[in-house]
């Protein structure tokens, strides 16, 4: 399949996690020794490239995240590698999701990876990231946000990360997003709904991993407990009618990532069942993203590629897809219409009308 201008260039991703670049060999500057031989061996170790759980998926962090974290080199280059990459992909704009817990060793409790205590805590790494991005825009053209998440199974941090967002919401964080294996614990505990509800409070954006592998029941949960405005996959909605039917009418839109749900599990490989068909057929708004890219190694043209052979998506669908992205970005209003109208001209498509300058629902970023 050959991609048309119109499909591949340009394109928008808000799915997509801050982990992809692994070309800045920290590991050898910190003389952290590999479970393998060589690089090579170590990135074949940190990828999934046959059909495996989302458990198991995520046991894929343990190898790389102990790497990177607590080094400020590392996270601000791999945040600038990370826009050169989509720049490369013909993404003109994406969110990227990360906790910057992970990544910390201060101020955090329990250090994740088993490090020792050093002096780089979360808010740093929020700066760092920040500062990644920036540099990626200026010299790649692009536009990238971000998006702090909070982790299923430590409600400790939330309350942290939504006081991080609402700190960055000038410096390039757009949202609020939950994630962690919805398998073992799908129901949001005190935590996190208080977090949640003080991002509601503050007019902050919220998304929420839910129905990739879980029930319907996840995702009702975020709509209706958490307020999500987007979620991430939801590809078990398909499952309760009422709730499907709810989803379509309240426009909530599902970020999609069709290898990561092969590989996980959570859809079956034959593509031409996959939810995403039914939310195409349904008018669902609806787009593809990567997932995690390095884990799955894989970039935009992988999830483009298979729609287009395994769910004969044709040109003006793909079209579509993207304007749902860019419509359902957390970007404030004037600058969503600026990346809608970017959109239109490159599908030739008639520009929206202009937006009062003076609309200040949330900050313009």
């Amino acid at each position: 399949f050959e991609f048309s201008p119109k499909i591949s260039n340009p394109s928008v991703a808000i799915c997509e996690h801050d982990k992809k670049p692994v070309r800045f060999y920290s590991w050898m500057r910190r003389k952290i020794k590999l479970p393998t031989k060589n690089d090579n061996q170590f990135l074949k170790l940190i990828t999934c490239d046959g059909p495996t759980t989302l458990t198991e998926m995520l046991t894929k962090f343990g190898y790389f995240m102990p790497i990177v974290a607590g080094d400020r080199d590392a996270i601000r280059q791999i945040a600038y590698e990370l826009v050169e990459d989509k720049a490369n992909e013909k993404i003109v704009y994406f969110e990227a999701r990360y906790s910057p817990h992970l990544l910390a060793n201060c101020d955090v409790y329990p250090i994740p990876w088993k490090q020792s205590e050093g002096d780089l805590s979360p808010d740093e790494v929020v700066r760092l990231v920040n500062e990644g991005f920036e540099k990626g825009q200026r010299n790649f053209g692009i536009k990238v946000r971000s998006i702090l998440s909070c982790l299923r199974h430590m409600e400790a941090w939330s309350p942290e990360v939504v006081e991080l967002c609402k700190k960055y919401r000038k410096d390039g964080v757009v949202g609020l997003d939950l994630a962690g294996d919805e398998s073992i614990n799908y129901e949001p505990s005190r935590g996190h709904v208080q977090t949640y509800q003080e991002a509601v409070r503050c007019g902050i954006h919220r998304t929420v991993h839910a129905g990739e592998v879980g029930p319907p029941e996840v995702v009702r949960e975020a709509v209706e407990i958490l307020k999500a405005e987007r979620i991430g996959h939801g590809y078990s909605i398909i499952k309760d009618a009422k709730l499907y039917q709810e989803i379509l009418q309240k426009d909530i839109h599902l970020e999609a990532c069709l290898y990561s749900s092969y590989i996980t599990g959570a859809c079956k490989a034959d593509f031409s069942k996959h939810p995403v068909v039914r939310f195409m057929n349904d008018g669902a708004n609806f787009s593809l993203s990567t997932d995690d890219p390095l884990i799955f190694n894989s970039t935009i043209h992988t999830e483009y590629n298979m729609a287009a052979k395994d769910m004969n998506f044709t040109e003006m669908q793909f079209m579509r897809m993207n304007l749902n992205a860019a419509r359902s970005s957390f970007l404030c209003e004037n600058k969503k219409k600026e990346l809608l109208n970017q959109l239109r001209k490159a599908y030739g498509m008639p520009e929206e009308p202009k937006l009062d300058t003076n609309l200040n629902n949330y900050p313009c970023l």
